[in-house]
């Protein structure tokens, strides 16, 4: 079986109307050569997966651009971006030139997180600020992200997200509360209230002290996620 690309390079007639038919539906045509003639044309064709729609109808209502990067011709690639909803695709990009088209994006002024799987995405995993592997990818992909996924579900690059905003939003929560209640307990503890005939011992500041880090603790503890629902 070859690719479209090696028939034209052997001068091999394409059947062209056949072909476009094929790509235009989102698949991608290799072709049988027997003896060096053309004996037919098998059509792949990739299933989306009803979770990556609804991944990337969130991703998009967070104000996140979906972007693809594939291999594929553009033909397959626009209709999967049609289907799915993608702001931008990048077609025929070659396993060398992943990372550069990561850089290009970058270079809008734009903070690029690159989820992939193989070989061919770990330099531009490398290369995006923040790269999220699929634990069922490659060991090369798994050991340079910074994120790994233990499922292969796009949902789970939603939850990691809302994990990351729910624990910053918590981080800014616990600064404010220990701030505060510092601002009040350290002069208490100082005596500025000597004059006013309240006194704290000792003991008593200790106490108020280490209640800070309960009111951080149990502020941290409600953390939650939730987890969007996957299609059965």
């Amino acid at each position: 079986m070859v690719s479209p690309g090696y028939l034209r390079e052997e001068g091999i007639p394409i059947p062209e109307p056949g072909v476009d038919d094929l790509t235009s539906q989102g698949k991608t045509v290799v072709f049988v050569i027997i003896d060096r003639e053309l004996k037919g044309a098998i059509a792949l064709a990739d299933i989306i997966r009803p979770e990556s729609r609804e991944a990337i109808s969130v991703l998009k209502a967070m104000g996140i651009k979906c972007m693809m990067l594939t291999g594929d011709n553009a033909q397959v690639a626009r209709w999967v971006s049609e289907e799915t909803g993608l702001d931008e695709y990048f077609a025929e990009v070659l396993p060398q030139e992943k990372a550069a088209k990561v850089r290009e994006v970058q270079a809008r002024g734009l903070v690029v997180a690159m989820t992939g799987d193989g070989v061919n995405d770990a330099p531009a995993l490398a290369q995006a600020d923040v790269g999220i592997a699929i634990g069922a990818g490659t060991d090369v992909a798994v050991e340079t992200a910074d994120i790994v996924l233990v499922r292969s579900s796009p949902l789970d690059v939603v939850a990691v997200i809302g994990l990351a905003k729910a624990t910053y939003r918590k981080m800014r929560q616990n600064l404010f509360w220990a701030t505060a209640y510092n601002a009040v307990a350290i002069p208490l503890a100082a005596g500025v209230l000597y004059n006013q005939g309240i006194v704290l011992y000792p003991a008593m500041g200790a106490l108020l002290m280490s209640l800070s880090t309960v009111i951080v603790a149990v502020n941290a503890r409600f953390l939650k996620l939730e987890r969007p629902v996957q299609n059965q």
